[in-house]
């Protein structure tokens, strides 16, 4: 019978990490630059009115925004100048609002869907019509938490 003997001093070399920093670097450059900080462009012209007596949402991932106002001039041309609804990052119907709070509240854990709101910024120069309309649709779909955007008046 063979003689097996025990091969001594072959352990592995260990892992170098000196390049680990330059790794981690690249990742880091690479997500600053793919990520996306703003949700949607505004197309419309929003500027909200000021008020003296605010309050703050506390969880910004649990709000709906809905822009109401004219569409800036560079949108003029196709839109018109009569005011329009903006619903995430297009223009949109008032019918089209079920739609969007669904996707939305789809996103949101089933614990915290009661805590939606809807929050309407309004630019101060748009008649009440188009701002009635979109109440009565969300009302209609049951959201029934709205608030409306403010600016901070100095006192």
């Amino acid at each position: 019978m063979a003689k097996f003997s025990k091969k001594r001093g072959s352990a592995s070399p260990e892992v170098s990490t000196a390049s680990l920093p330059d790794i981690i670097f690249m990742l880091l450059f690479f997500f600053m630059v793919v990520t996306v900080l703003r949700d949607s462009e505004l197309k419309v012209k929003v500027s909200t009115p000021y008020a003296t007596q605010l309050t703050k949402l506390e969880e910004k991932s649990l709000v709906n925004y809905l822009y109401i106002g004219r569409p800036t001039p560079k949108f003029q041309p196709v839109y018109g100048t009569k005011p329009r609804l903006q619903l995430g990052d297009k223009f949109a119907s008032i019918a089209e609002i079920p739609l969007f709070l669904e996707k939305h509240k789809v996103k949101v854990p089933e614990a915290k869907r009661p805590r939606i709101t809807s929050s309407l910024r309004v630019d101060g120069e748009v008649t009440m019509g188009i701002v009635q309309d979109t109440k009565t649709q969300l009302r209609k779909s049951g959201q029934l938490r709205v608030n409306y955007s403010a600016k901070k008046r100095a006192d």
